[in-house]
């Protein structure tokens, strides 16, 4: 019976190290793959400058440097109609983050929260080959710290969306799952009691 409690226990720390640890975005074309990076801890919040970098890699691994990328990343809000102009265009800069150098990244400021899409887009330069991509990142934005003390301002740029409730969702399911579980935790251990004192 100890086994089982012990699994339960190793079952909830590894759906909320997973859900916490493991938020980096993977998007993948025929050559290229990159991987988001959102500066910091992967939640960006609004009216705050957040930092995104993309660990650009060719199939079977080659980390791929802006030197020997032409690339562009544009700021769509969510919905957004096709030919629709991007909110923002930063421009991207050469990084070194973690074990990767030279890559593309950029600083930027989402104006409110919402969902926004980053679009990057991409060509090798001369030095490289790899055919041209172009990899769409969804990524949800909260709250930030100039917008929830101007109470005025809180309203979603996603009009259409009720994120409110979509957005707290997730720690609430999380807390939910915790509680489920030490409430299943706390019946074994109550049976596995009563089994010792009957015995």
């Amino acid at each position: 019976m100890f086994k089982y409690v012990l699994l339960t226990i190793l079952s909830v720390f590894i759906v909320t190290f997973n859900t916490t640890v493991f938020a980096h975005q993977v998007k993948t074309t025929a050559q290229v793959g990159a991987t988001l990076h959102i500066e910091p801890n992967d939640t960006p919040r609004s009216g705050e400058p957040t930092t995104v970098w993309f660990a650009l890699t060719r199939k079977g691994g080659k980390v791929i440097p802006l030197a020997e990328c032409n690339c562009q990343l544009a700021v769509y809000a969510e919905p957004y109609a096709s030919g629709e102009p991007p909110l923002l265009e930063p421009t991207l800069e050469s990084v070194s983050a973690e074990r990767y150098q030279g890559i593309p990244g950029a600083k930027f400021t989402f104006p409110r929260p919402g969902t926004y899409q980053l679009h990057l887009r991409g060509e090798s330069t001369a030095q490289a080959s790899f055919k041209p991509f172009n990899l769409k990142f969804n990524v949800t934005v909260a709250a930030g710290k100039s917008v929830r003390e101007n109470t005025q301002d809180l309203q979603d740029i996603n009009q259409n969306i009720p994120n409110t409730q979509t957005r707290t969702a997730l720690p609430w399911a999380i807390a939910g799952f915790g509680l489920i579980t030490i409430g299943f935790l706390f019946f074994l251990v109550q049976r596995v009691n009563r089994n010792r004192d009957s015995s």
